[in-house]
């Protein structure tokens, strides 16, 4: 007797305890569903596992909120394109420029070399044959020029242009013959002078 009535006493007792925790259940569910409904984020933060397992259609602040997504790469604005391309333009117009000047400098380098030849050439062409040359094709002919140089800014052979010598008191009759040659450009030189003054 001693034993059942000891036995009915535990299974009375295990029921109040089944009791009272669906009770506290009950009463956790209902709070946490006021606090779900007015403060969604505060609910889900305080008590994530408790509303994920009890409302499971109850989405949680992390989804609730709407996520801003930020790009840290953004693209070039209509102004910095403008300033690329305006420091792009000034090089180009630079570099343009530089190499159109290297150009010039170097013809101008090849006139005062074919000026320099020529000249010599008519100057031993006299000390030679004590006259000066008829022709700049007779600085050829007799082997003191191999040929006639082309003028670099005319780009012709036949363009040079003669100074003639002045006549010998001795024979007025004598061709006076080449006394200098100058370029046929009409061009003005880096320095300001012309190139047929050269």
């Amino acid at each position: 007797m001693l034993k059942r009535g000891c036995e009915a006493g535990l299974r009375a007792r295990r029921a109040l305890e089944v009791r009272l925790a669906g009770r506290r259940f009950r009463s956790t569910s209902s709070h946490q569903d006021i606090l779900t409904s007015a403060h969604p984020d505060i609910a889900t933060s305080a008590h994530p596992d408790i509303t994920t397992s009890a409302h499971p259609d109850i989405p949680t602040s992390t989804s609730s909120r709407p996520h801003i997504l930020t790009s840290s790469h953004s693209g070039f604005t209509l102004i910095e394109l403008l300033i690329v391309l305006s420091l792009i333009v000034i090089l180009a117009t630079m570099a343009m420029t530089q190499h159109r000047a290297g150009i010039v400098h170097a013809n101008e380098a090849v006139l005062a070399e074919d000026l320099f030849r020529m000249r010599d050439a008519i100057d031993q062409y006299y000390a030679d044959k004590n006259q000066y040359p008829a022709s700049l094709d007779a600085l050829v002919s007799e082997g003191y020029l191999r040929k006639i140089p082309v003028d670099p800014f005319t780009r012709s052979a036949d363009s040079w242009q003669t100074v003639p010598a002045e006549p010998d008191p001795n024979n007025p009759t004598a061709e006076p013959g080449v006394y200098d040659v100058k370029s046929g450009s009409d061009g003005t030189g880096m320095d300001g002078r012309k190139y047929a003054d050269w």
